[in-house]
């Protein structure tokens, strides 16, 4: 049993390598769904806007909040703008935003592709001449790849705002000493690295969810199984991958 069971993720990771190997290679080759790539843009980003504004505001709040009352007890609240520059930007930015956007996206990937599959209009497009993964699989990467790190950007941006309601509201600290604070405690590096996870997360939250969606098997309770199963693997992915994509820049910066 145990040795089926290993078997089955060694094939199922092979699987999700090739898919995401053909779907980076469809980018060398015509034909290019531009105006798929574009929809996918709309669909994926400008539809997680307002959950990730949301998200990033009052977890940008909360963090200028717990981080207020340890500061407080030190006696260095003036120090609030940097824990919070810091914190956001490096982690609770890009890893929120990851985990929203695979919430609502790797869900809905899933969802489409399996309903496309069980219904055969994956076949049908095979019987036209058209290639799935580069009809399918390719647009919705390319999309997620390029909105990622804009949101994530936003998400920054409102939770640096957040801390700084929080800031002058409950900490007294004025917003130009705190925004100053959070300007000069960040270096290029830190941004590098706020910018880099999004694109691995954002790998993640495409491929899994157009994996679990095109293996989908059993009809319309099938389409249920694989979405939830994309939404599971792909916020699990994300802290894993989170935690070596932070290990490995942490000893890169310290080597």
């Amino acid at each position: 049993m145990i040795q089926s069971y290993l078997k089955a993720i060694v094939l199922a990771l092979q699987d999700f390598t090739l898919l995401g190997f053909q779907a980076f290679r469809n980018i060398l080759t015509p034909p290019r769904y531009y105006e798929d790539v574009l929809t996918q843009m709309d669909v994926i980003g400008v539809g997680s806007i307002p959950i990730v504004v949301i998200t990033g505001l009052f977890t940008g709040g909360v963090l200028a909040l717990q981080t207020y009352r340890t500061l407080q007890t030190f006696g260095e609240v003036s120090l609030l703008g940097q824990a919070v520059a810091v914190g956001f930007i490096l982690e609770l930015g890009p890893v929120l935003t990851a985990l929203v956007v695979a919430g609502r996206n790797s869900s809905g990937i899933a969802s489409e592709l399996g309903s496309m599959l069980v219904s055969e209009q994956v076949d049908a497009l095979r019987a036209l001449g058209a290639d799935p993964l580069r009809k399918l699989v390719s647009p919705r990467l390319y999309a997620t790849l390029l909105m990622l790190p804009l949101l994530t950007v936003l998400a920054d941006f409102f939770g640096m705002l957040g801390g700084d309601v929080v800031s002058i509201t409950v900490a007294g600290v004025s917003s130009s000493e705190y925004w100053s604070q959070a300007y000069q405690s960040l270096s290029f590096r830190d941004l590098t690295q706020g910018l880099m996870k999004p694109v691995f997360f954002g790998v993640i939250i495409a491929l899994v969810g157009c994996y679990y969606g095109l293996k989908t098997e059993g009809g319309t309770e099938g389409v249920g199984r694989s979405t939830t199963r994309a939404v599971v693997m792909a916020i699990v992915l994300i802290i894993v991958v989170d935690f070596f994509i932070t290990r490995f820049l942490i000893g890169i910066h310290f080597a």
